[in-house]
């Protein structure tokens, strides 16, 4: 299983020296970030993006996802309409990149959960956005998968099986971070819910007594288990951690996720 690291955890590091640091620490996959002015530009022109997928393809590495967005993002789980287009804008051009990239699948933070309205109301309203991208993502053959994040919405397995059977496509799955439910459950039942709809894997860690996201195996998950899991359903795609430091620290995780992935 190929294992990588996302470039939101870098800091801005240039693309160069991410190929650098996968070289180095035997890093075969990548997570890439497009944003609005950033050091890889959401807007850049369509050679730009070859050049990029080239320059990782003669290092070696794998681009497993692709995440971005504009500046004013907007949120799937607004109440108001253009908030939700605002963030289907984003995702339509990610979705974009992902196919001049070479990737099949988009990391989608929907947006935070308000108090105005009802639970069920947003989930309706993120459901019909989903089905209206859904043919996009298709044509252009990039999954758009939903993580798991500390926003007030999908908090459990079941919801998100749900959730992902409610759009009905098999373009649309889960990006599933290990740790983002660890307060409150466990990631392994996430990886038996969820099947063939878990697309993508962020690789995190927590420590319950703490309350406290820490390094690779210095937490409380239980690791032979994430792994017996995914092998159970088939889960094919590069691991990706989203674990802050620097270079020495992020070449250490490199050998943590080696240690991990051969459980």
């Amino acid at each position: 299983m190929k294992i990588g690291f996302t470039q939101i955890i870098t800091g801005g590091m240039s693309l160069d020296d991410c190929l650098s640091l996968c070289k180095d620490a035997g890093y075969n996959a990548i997570e890439l970030s497009f944003r609005e002015g950033g050091s890889l530009d959401i807007d850049m022109s369509e050679s730009d993006i070859k050049k990029v997928a080239q320059k990782c393809a003669d290092a070696g590495v794998e681009i497993a996802s692709v995440i971005g967005g504009y500046k004013d993002a907007g949120s799937m789980l607004s109440l108001n309409p253009e908030d939700r287009k605002k963030r289907c804008r984003s995702v339509i051009r990610i979705l974009e990149i992902g196919n001049i990239l070479g990737t099949d699948g988009m990391l989608l933070h929907p947006g935070q959960l308000g108090s105005d309205g009802t639970y069920t109301e947003v989930w309706n309203n993120f459901v019909d956005e989903l089905k209206e991208l859904a043919p996009t993502a298709e044509s252009l053959k990039v999954a758009i998968c939903v993580e798991n994040v500390w926003n007030k919405f999908l908090l459990s397995p079941k919801e998100m099986r749900e959730f992902v059977d409610d759009v009905g496509s098999d373009w649309v799955g889960a990006y599933l971070d290990t740790a983002n439910m660890m307060e409150y459950g466990y990631p392994e039942h996430w990886i038996k819910e969820l099947g063939k709809r878990l697309k993508k894997v962020h690789f995190k860690d927590y420590k319950r007594g703490t309350r406290s996201f820490v390094n690779l195996l210095d937490g409380d998950t239980d690791w032979a288990v994430v792994m017996k899991e995914l092998r159970n359903i088939g889960f094919d795609s590069a691991v990706i951690h989203e674990v802050g430091g620097d270079r020495n620290t992020l070449i250490n995780i490199a050998e943590r996720m080696r240690k991990i992935v051969a459980m």
